[in-house]
């Protein structure tokens, strides 16, 4: 997630200038899913992410195996089916996460339109923790990250604050236009 600002100020005639320290230093990824059932409350189940080895070589996102265990978890907290609708992630779309979704009774899965972002729910969840876990606002205090472990922990933070309200994760669903009780759905 790179560091948002709110807002900000200069002196009339001057382009503000913000800098920020250490910014491609160390590298953070949050999968995501937000889950709906009609008649239960809405969830989101995520998983936080440092990479490491990142410098050399290594994997700056997820891989396919992240996003299979984060859906067994899901799973089995949830105790129930799932459909999943994601968008075209290069992951998502990898042939051995399509092996495994085909393998599991439990899970079926649909694909979003290319650049659809404003049908994906998860997109309003990161929204919601840009605006309030990360920014610095005149309402908020004001943030200066020290260490990456300070960053994970305002993120995990945040998170937990959305994770136990679920009428902010259902009006990410709202704001898609998307309602739980979609009739069918098409494969993309």
């Amino acid at each position: 997630m790179t560091p948002p600002t709110s807002r900000t100020w200069s002196q009339r005639g001057t382009t503000p200038v913000i800098r920020v320290r250490g910014r491609s230093q160390r590298r953070f990824s949050i999968a995501a899913l937000c889950c709906y059932k009609p008649g239960e409350r809405s969830r989101l189940v995520y998983r936080p992410r440092q990479h490491t080895d990142h410098k050399s070589g290594g994997r700056k996102s997820f891989a396919w195996t992240e996003y299979r265990d984060l859906l067994i978890a899901a799973h089995q907290q949830l105790d129930a089916p799932i459909v999943l609708i994601w968008d075209n992630l290069n992951a998502h779309k990898d042939r051995r996460m399509r092996a495994f979704i085909d393998a599991q009774d439990w899970l079926t899965a649909y694909h979003l339109p290319s650049y659809a972002p404003d049908l994906n729910p998860v997109e309003g969840i990161w929204s919601v923790l840009r605006r309030t876990t990360q920014a610095n606002t005149a309402f908020t205090d004001p943030t200066a990250f020290t260490d990456p472990s300070h960053l994970i922990r305002r993120l995990r933070h945040g998170l937990r604050q959305i994770q136990y309200r679920s009428d902010i994760i259902d009006g990410c669903l709202t704001g898609t236009g998307l309602t739980p009780t979609t009739p069918r759905l098409q494969r993309q």
